[in-house]
Formats: C-alpha cells, sequence, structure tokens
C-alpha cells in the first residue's frame, strides 16, 4: 500500500505488457481459442517495423502448427497478450489458422470392451 502523497510502484510486467500492446483491449476469447492451431502463411515476410515479441512469435510459427497457448508460452508473453498479436498478423495475412480440435466424445461400454477382447486376443 502507498501512504498519501506516495506513488504507487508499477510493475515492469505491467507497463511491458500495455506498451507491448499499444494500450489496446485484449481480443474477444472467441476470436482466437487457446486451442487454435497457428502457423505462418506460405511466402510471407514479417511485417515492417515488427516489434521485437512479433518476430519471435514470426520464427516459432515459422515450425508449422502451434496452438496458441503453446505460442504464449514459448514467447513468455501472457496469453492476453500474444492473443492480440497473434490476431493482428491474423488480419494482415500472414497466418494461417485451424480450428480447435473437436472434443472427444463418449463410447459406450460395449465398444470397449470389444476392442480390449480383440487386443487381448492379438496378444496371446
Amino acid at each position: 500500500m502507498t501512504r498519501p502523497g506516495e506513488e504507487a510502484s508499477v510493475t515492469s510486467d505491467f507497463v511491458r505488457s500495455y506498451v507491448i500492446t499499444g494500450g489496446r483491449t485484449l481480443p474477444a476469447p472467441d476470436d482466437l481459442a487457446l486451442h487454435t492451431l497457428v502457423t505462418l502463411a506460405p511466402e510471407r515476410t514479417p511485417p515492417l517495423g515488427a516489434g521485437p515479441e512479433v518476430m519471435a512469435i514470426w520464427e516459432l510459427c515459422a515450425g508449422g502448427y502451434l496452438s496458441v497457448a503453446e505460442v504464449a508460452g514459448h514467447v513468455g508473453l501472457p496469453v492476453g497478450v500474444a492473443r492480440l498479436l497473434l490476431t493482428d498478423l491474423s488480419e494482415q495475412g500472414h497466418l494461417l489458422r485451424r480450428a480447435e480440435p473437436p472434443r472427444a466424445q463418449n463410447v459406450d461400454r460395449a465398444t470397449l470392451e470389444k476392442v480390449l477382447h480383440g487386443l487381448q486376443s492379438l496378444i496371446g
């Protein structure tokens, strides 16, 4: 806590995130889900004046598809900031996106038992 007349200390992480995003608000959670897969579009060049964070994302995504959460983790940015930068790159046509994989569906017990018995007969 600060006393009256004292300035509150500002953490460097907060300032850094604000500077990286330019003070813009984060995209809606539905715009780019954590499990959405992203990669660079073929034959693209980095945007002019791209910051170091965008260049780190660029190099990372050049290796193939990664989830939004993986990109944020590898680059060391908060997920919201990574989502905003990825959204910018996507809107500029630099990224290809794949929808998140569908959720697994429950399988009935009889089917699982048939698979188990089939495997047991193969093994011995």
